[in-house]
C-alpha cells in the first residue's frame, strides 16, 4: 500500500464509517433502533473502527517511515564513510607509499637491504600501508549493503587470507545466520578479523584455525594458531587486543587469550560456555 493511499484511508475511514451506518440505521434498523440510541451509537461505532482500521493504518504509516529515517541514515553514513575513504586515500595511502619509496632509496643508498633494524622497519612501513589500504576498502564497501550473506562474507574473508597473506586457514563455522543480531555480526566479524591480523603480523606461523559453534544458551567463536605466542608486555601493549578487549565488552561478551600446549587461543564467546581459558585482561 501506497503512502498516499494510507493517507486518504485514514482521512476518509470515520466519513465513510457515519455514512454508511446511517443508510443502514435509517434504511433497515430504524424499526428496532430509536433516534436517541442511534445517535450513541453513532460515535462508538466511529470509535472502534478508527481503533481497529486506523489504528493499524498508522502502524503502517509509522514502519514506512522508519524504513525511509533507516535509509536516509544509511545513505548518510555511505556518505560520510565514502569522504574519510577518499581522505584516507588522499592523504595517509599516499604519504605511505612515497615514504615506502624513500625508505627502499635511502636503503640502497646507504647499503641497509640486509641490515635486521631496517628490514623490520620495512616491514612496520609496510603493515601499516596494508592496513590502511584495508580500511580504505571497508569504508567503500559497507558491509549492510553487501548482497552476500554473512556466512559467504567469511568465507571470502577466509578466501582472501589464503591468497592474499597465503595463510592457511581452517575454518569451522557453524553459527547460522539468525543466532546474532546485525550490530552482533559486524562486531565479532570485525574481531576474527583483527585476531587473523595479530596472527599475520605477530605470530611467525602460516597456519591458523578458526572455529565458531553454537552452545547451550548461546556461541563460541576461537581463533587458534600455533605460533610464537605472547608475552605480559605484548598484551599490555598489544592495541588489536586491546580493540578485540573493548569490542567485546561493549557487546557483553566474554573475551580470553590464554597460551597452551604451543597453541595461541583467542576466545569470544556469549552465554551459555564456561571455559578454563582465563581472561588475562579480567585478571590484570
Amino acid at each position: 500500500m501506497k503512502y498516499r493511499q494510507i493517507k486518504w484511508l485514514i482521512l476518509l475511514l470515520p466519513t465513510l464509517t457515519i455514512a454508511l451506518w446511517e443508510y443502514v440505521r435509517h434504511a433497515f434498523l430504524l424499526p428496532y433502533i430509536s433516534m436517541d440510541m442511534g445517535n450513541v451509537l453513532s460515535p462508538l461505532l466511529v470509535f472502534f473502527v478508527t481503533l481497529v482500521f486506523v489504528r493499524y493504518l498508522f502502524s503502517i504509516l509509522e514502519k514506512m517511515q522508519e524504513e525511509l529515517r533507516q535509509e536516509k541514515e544509511k545513505k548518510a553514513a555511505l556518505i560520510e564513510r565514502e569522504k574519510l575513504a577518499r581522505e584516507l586515500h588522499d592523504g595517509i595511502a599516499q604519504s605511505l607509499f612515497l615514504l615506502s619509496v624513500k625508505m627502499n632509496k635511502f636503503g640502497r643508498k646507504n647499503k641497509l637491504e640486509q641490515d635486521p633494524d631496517f628490514i623490520r622497519m620495512k616491514q612496520t612501513l609496510q603493515h601499516v600501508h596494508d592496513d590502511t589500504r584495508q580500511a580504505i576498502t571497508n569504508l567503500k564497501h559497507s558491509p549492510s549493503d553487501s548482497s552476500e550473506s554473512w556466512t559467504e562474507s567469511i568465507h571470502l574473508y577466509v578466501d582472501d587470507l589464503t591468497h592474499t597473506h597465503l595463510l592457511d586457514v581452517n575454518l569451522d563455522w557453524r553459527l547460522s545466520e539468525t543466532t546474532l543480531s546485525r550490530k552482533e555480526k559486524n562486531e565479532l566479524f570485525a574481531c576474527v578479523k583483527e585476531a587473523a591480523m595479530n596472527v599475520i603480523k605477530h605470530a611467525k606461523t602460516n597456519k591458523i584455525w578458526i572455529t565458531a559453534t553454537e552452545t547451550a544458551g548461546g556461541w563460541i567463536c576461537e581463533i587458534t594458531d600455533f605460533g610464537t605466542g605472547f608475552t605480559s608486555d605484548s598484551l599490555k601493549s598489544g592495541l588489536g587486543l586491546q580493540i578485540m578487549k573493548d569490542r567485546a565488552k561493549d557487546m557483553n561478551w566474554d573475551f580470553s587469550i590464554e597460551r597452551k600446549q604451543n597453541q595461541t587461543i583467542v576466545s569470544i564467546k556469549k552465554g551459555g560456555y564456561v571455559n578454563a581459558a582465563v581472561s588475562y585482561f579480567d585478571c590484570r
